[in-house]
């Protein structure tokens, strides 16, 4: 293991670096809003502007790579999102706040973007799924961190900010001093969502309907566990088990989902983190209890889209991997800009309890709309023709880090 991470250590330190600066902010923001009297429907149309600049950046990526280079690139949107991170600070306004977390979301996705094109193009490809695996570790891992930072300062001050700002800033050190060479990057064929419906409805589906419940967990989690009565600390460790629970369970139910209908599989995964988010309001004010109700929920749903993406992967060939990988990643954005608003609503004219509930709908529709699916079409064989990856946040360059043997063995899109 260590001879394969050596060689990519500073893009996978650089990109540690940037998570755990965005993930600290991501945090802080929702408890600083809170603190400034933000109402929850206005949180949530900030929080929605990262999702909106993270599909906006998607299309951008690409182009400006191909223009001035990988190092150049990550330099011009680490520096852009280092000053966005300091601009909340110096002007705390929420429309100012929803237009600088729209230009933080389109420089984080080109500098993932930079980062997951630079493996991929480094990486043999007998060792891509290797590569990819430690890469979401390193993913998890900082994001988990991140929540721990909130403990250094009050959110109230000027540090949490910094600190934020510096660790964007340092994530440029390992990539600008790596030796390896820059790849080439390749454009994504155009995506048929028609096509791809066709092909897999269930993870179609997941994939929007997960994007809504994962886009007000990341938006406005943090302000829940605040109005529930958190103070910092308990806001920080709030997160951390969400994403510590999703790291733990999203293999084994993505192994589970191998040697199973997965359309089957999600729906029981979607039906039980509807109750794990119904427990989670049950125990909203019950102390420490909290905790683990949301752990077993970030346990639960953080497997939801991977299923969906190996859902999908089961039923294309290998020539319509990369597009219909990035028309699943592309659909899923799209709800994760929508979710933080649309709870955002919900929150305000009901409160806080209104998020539990409205992550309870959300996996109860789709639980629902894959029990009808398994109804309406015959059962999948269990010999998949993929196997599940785990992973969180990527771009639509992270999938050609998947192996290809993978998908070599895929027949046409025949089966639903």
């Amino acid at each position: 293991m260590l001879p394969l991470i050596l060689p990519i250590g500073a893009l996978l330190m650089g990109v540690a670096l940037l998570l755990l600066g965005s993930g600290l902010l991501n945090t802080l923001l929702a408890v600083r809003g809170g603190l400034e009297g933000y109402s929850d429907s206005s949180m949530g149309l900030i929080m929605s502007g990262y999702f909106i600049g993270f599909l906006i950046g998607t299309f951008l990526a690409l182009p400006i790579i191909q223009r001035i280079g990988h190092i150049r690139t990550f330099a011009f949107c680490a520096a852009l999102a280092a000053c966005s991170v300091l601009l909340h600070v110096l002007v705390i306004h929420p429309w100012i706040w929803m237009l600088l977390r729209i230009m933080t979301g389109v420089s984080l996705v080109i500098l993932y973007t930079v980062i997951e094109s630079w493996l991929n193009g480094y990486t043999p490809s007998e060792q891509r799924g290797k590569v990819f695996s430690i890469y979401m570790m390193v993913n998890l891992g900082a994001l988990a961190i991140a929540q721990q930072l909130l403990l250094l300062d009050e959110p109230t001050a000027f540090t949490l900010f910094a600190i934020s700002a510096i660790l964007v800033c340092l994530s440029l050190l390992p990539v600008t001093w790596t030796r390896l060479a820059q790849p080439e990057v390749s454009q994504v064929s155009k995506v048929k969502y028609a096509d791809l419906y066709r092909a897999a409805p269930v993870a179609m589906a997941g994939a929007l309907l997960s994007g809504l419940a994962m886009g007000a967990f990341w938006g406005l989690g943090a302000l829940y566990a605040q109005r529930i009565g958190l103070d910092t600390q308990g806001v920080a460790t709030f997160i951390s088990a969400a994403v510590i629970g999703g790291a733990a369970l999203q293999f084994p139910l993505g192994r589970y989902s191998d040697t199973h209908d997965r359309r089957k599989v999600l729906a029981i995964v979607c039906v039980a983190a509807a109750a794990a988010a119904a427990l989670l309001s049950a125990l909203s004010y019950a102390g420490q209890w909290v905790l683990l109700a949301i752990a077993l929920y970030g346990g639960l749903a953080f497997a939801v889209y991977p299923v969906c993406v190996a859902h999908l992967s089961d039923h294309l060939d290998a020539d319509s991997m990369l597009s219909g990988s990035s028309g699943i990643l592309l659909l899923h954005g799209g709800g994760a800009a929508v979710g933080p608003a649309l709870a955002g609503q919900i929150m305000g004219a009901i409160g806080p309890q209104a998020l539990p509930l409205y992550f309870v709908v959300m996996q109860l529709l789709l639980a629902v709309f894959a029990f009808l699916q398994l109804r309406k079409l015959h059962e999948d064989p269990t010999d998949h023709h993929t196997q599940f990856v785990p992973m969180v946040r990527t771009t639509p360059t992270a999938f050609e880090m998947l192996p290809d043997e993978d998908f070599a063995e895929q027949e046409p899109a025949a089966r639903h």
